[in-house]
């Protein structure tokens, strides 16, 4: 049997904090998977840059889109950031590497949705360690 602490002020705070910027990086991440798959500038030329041709984009538009419902899941929020944070490393690299555009953004997704697998680390605890 598990016991549930109660929750204090701080972790209410600490909750709907992290709450309300799992919904505004899901926005931004909602917005940037919409631009992939409608082929929307920058993406269209970003991916055509990269040259792994339109499956690429369709395929980390699918993947964002994905975190965008993960992070408003409470079981899968941890894990989605963490997925998400792993799409920006990506981002960032190809971004200062190939494209040689800007990585504010990128990095900026990465360090938020890092947060939001910080803040939610006991939901992905608890769905590695689920038998």
């Amino acid at each position: 049997m598990t016991i549930t602490p109660h929750p204090t002020p701080r972790r209410t705070i600490t909750n709907i904090a992290l709450w309300a910027l799992q919904v505004i990086v899901a926005g931004f991440f909602l917005m940037s998977a919409v631009a992939k798959f409608t082929g929307a500038e920058p993406a269209a030329s970003t991916f055509e840059e990269i040259g792994w041709g339109d499956w690429f984009r369709y395929l980390i538009g699918a993947l964002e889109a994905a975190g965008v419902a993960g992070l408003l899941i409470p079981r899968l929020a941890g894990a989605a950031g963490l997925g998400l944070a792993g799409l920006m490393v990506g981002a960032t690299l190809t971004e200062a590497f190939v494209t040689g555009g800007g990585v504010v953004l990128p990095l900026a997704l990465l360090v938020l949705s890092a947060v939001i697998a910080w803040g939610r680390r006991e939901g992905v605890r608890a769905l590695v360690t689920r038998r």
